[in-house]
């Protein structure tokens, strides 16, 4: 691929695999996933869930963005490396303030998240020699410098004071990408010249939602370790692990396989490839859900099961499925019936697992994903599907 006018030779991405050191930024996600299921499972309950949300969001934005970076820049540049390595090293410490950023680690928190998010649009225009790519990174810089006061106020407040700056703040995050950066005098970013490097961009996703898939595992191995195999907690253990497997099969068969493909024969490749970033975002929330679930069911095999347990149990899998809609209607443009359906029936059956040990309520959940993986194969086999171009969209810049 040839560089734009005024890049430097070598700038842009020449291969679409993705590079080493992306993997070695990848590692650290394992443990931030492992920190954040493990703050859910202490504190079950809808505001510890929203604000773990919030964490995870802000992590999920360092990760997206970096990724964008990389998809349009050659990885095995000493310049690039540098970014990805220290970006590595602030999602780290992030990771370790996971469980105290509502507490006494907000300013390890949110201090390295603001700093990794001024510092990539700076280094991109450094290493950038191209006046249109500056300017978006203007923009991206500018978008910010906004969010990252209420991220610094936060600091100082406490309690529900902290997690509304927060959420405020991620709001602005994410509200400024979804509006192509609008800045003063320059106008929204709007540059749709970049190039997108499919391949590369769907080997990234797949990496991450295999992360998180295999953090899953991580859990549920790390659980049951103290009690050894009795029979009850190995029986939890069994079950954890088939639902994992389920997770990977509804994924890449065959959505997950064929979204490059989507992708490149896209009208607006960048847009396709943002929407897809919203459908794994999606997923890897429910796959965490179940990793607090995959705790519950094996420290409490044959215990009562809580209300709030009958969420987390029912509702990764079900926050799973509408992610994986998603994905469907991105590379197809239409969604598979098993996806809804696959939500009915957790809904409908949920009230009716309260009475169950929490083993057996994961037994029905993964009945359902069961079917929804059976539907998957005879729909295929049946009715084979190609990826439906995108039309009409725009193409959405997204650093």
């Amino acid at each position: 691929m040839e560089s734009e006018p005024g890049e430097r030779r070598g700038t842009y991405k020449q291969s679409q695999r993705a590079g080493f050191v992306e993997l070695l930024f990848d590692v650290v996600f394992v443990f931030a996933f492992t920190r954040l299921s493990n703050r859910m499972a202490s504190d079950l309950g809808w505001h510890s869930a929203y604000a773990t949300l919030v964490l995870t969001l802000a992590l999920w934005s360092v990760w997206y963005r970096l990724t964008w970076v990389t998809n349009r820049y050659d990885s095995t540049r000493p310049a690039i490396q540098a970014l990805v390595i220290g970006t590595t090293f602030g999602c780290l410490l992030m990771a370790i303030a996971v469980p105290e950023a509502y507490g006494d680690s907000g300013l390890l928190f949110a201090g390295t998240y603001v700093a990794i998010q001024l510092i990539r649009p700076v280094w991109v225009m450094l290493v950038s020699r191209n006046k249109e790519v500056q300017l978006v990174n203007v923009r991206v810089l500018f978008w910010t410098v906004i969010p990252a006061v209420p991220w610094i106020a936060g600091v100082f407040a406490q309690g529900d004071a902290r997690l509304a700056w927060w959420s405020m703040a991620i709001a602005l995050d994410y509200a400024a990408s979804v509006l192509d950066f609008p800045t003063p005098r320059l106008g929204r970013a709007g540059i749709r010249a970049l190039p997108v490097q499919e391949e590369h961009l769907t080997e990234r996703y797949r990496q991450l939602l295999i992360i998180a898939l295999g953090e899953t595992i991580l859990i549920s191995g790390m659980e049951i370790s103290p009690f050894g195999f009795e029979r009850d907690r190995a029986a939890a253990l069994l079950v954890s692990f088939v639902i994992t497997v389920l997770f990977w099969q509804i994924y890449f068969y065959r959505a997950g396989e064929l979204l490059a493909t989507a992708i490149a024969s896209a009208q607006s490749p960048a847009h396709v490839g943002r929407l897809a970033s919203y459908a794994h975002l999606t997923m890897v929330a429910g796959v965490g859900l179940t990793a607090v679930g995959d705790e519950l069911i094996i420290a409490h095999p044959l215990g009562h099961t809580e209300r709030y347990w009958v969420l987390v149990i029912f509702g990764g899998p079900a926050v799973f499925l509408v992610g994986r809609g998603l994905l469907d209607y991105v590379t197809f443009s239409r969604v598979s019936w098993s996806r809804p359906i696959g939500l009915l029936v957790l809904a409908v059956l949920a009230p009716a697992t309260l009475w169950l040990p929490p083993v057996l309520v994961a037994v029905v959940a993964t009945a359902v994903l069961a079917g929804v993986a059976a539907a998957n194969l005879i729909s295929w086999r049946l009715f084979p599907r190609a990826p439906n171009p995108a039309s009409g969209q725009r193409t959405w810049d997204l650093p």
